[in-house]
């Protein structure tokens, strides 16, 4: 199978390609229910979508977004929760109701709960019709981290050390008290009708080729969309600067 892989000639052309493709599912499916990822990868094309909807206004209101993962055990006001991210980049921009943004709350006392309930609005409402993914450079999909089997359904992940170091300081969070993140498995990933992976930034450029060429193995998690029938990767240039 052919893999569909779009380069931009620069940052500032991926932010917009990617910004239409989550509008282009909008205008042709007014119910679409639409998967999000949280970051330095993602942050500008979800401020484009704001400024073309705010140019361009549709009806969004049967239309639902919602968060790939969430940090759990931190204040959902913390700037680094993927519910406050997505809320201030796109989700208020685009005037989407609160029942139809869901995610994960960071709090609860049932996380194995929230993981089911998350995982059963999304089936209820038809499944994912388009999954934007960002690309970790361990080739992580949200917390699924490297060995995270394929058939894993939504559930809670342990962060990589880095990022929990970042958020224990900006949250000011004891040792004793557990970090980790509620994210959709990679099975879940899988059954989206449509995925779109993006990447930019030549700190991706290794990772993209073994996730593009390398062997499908849960040691890449990134490197199952191989086998996905409707996946786009969209890179810039220096992400994809190993590809020939």
């Amino acid at each position: 199978m052919a893999l569909k892989i779009t380069i931009a000639e620069n940052e500032a052309e991926f932010d917009r390609m990617a910004a239409w493709q989550i509008i282009r599912e909008m205008l042709v499916n007014p119910k679409a229910v639409i998967g999000l990822a949280t970051g330095r990868t993602t942050k500008n094309m979800h401020l484009i979508v704001g400024d073309i909807y705010k140019a361009n206004p549709f009806d969004t209101s049967s239309i639902t977004l919602f968060g790939l993962d969430e940090v759990t055990n931190v204040p959902r006001e913390y700037a680094g929760a993927c519910y406050t991210m997505l809320k201030n980049e796109i989700v208020e921009a685009l005037k989407i109701k609160d029942k139809n943004f869901i995610i994960p709350p960071t709090l609860s006392d049932n996380f194995e709960k929230e993981c089911r309930i998350f995982q059963s609005e999304l089936e209820k409402r038809g499944g994912i019709d388009l999954q934007i993914l960002g690309l970790g450079t361990n080739g992580h999909l949200g917390f699924n981290q490297p060995g995270t089997p394929f058939g894993q359904e939504t559930w809670i992940s342990k962060m990589d050390e880095e990022l929990e170091a970042r958020i224990r300081k900006e949250t000011n969070t004891p040792p004793e008290k557990e970090l980790g993140g509620i994210t959709l498995g990679l099975k879940n990933i899988m059954h989206s009708r449509k995925i779109l992976l993006v990447a930019k930034g030549e700190a991706k450029a290794s990772i993209v080729k073994e996730m593009l060429y390398g062997s499908v193995t849960p040691d890449v998690p990134a490197s199952i969309l191989q086998l996905h029938p409707n996946c786009e990767f969209l890179l810039d240039r220096e992400a994809a600067k190993y590809i020939t």
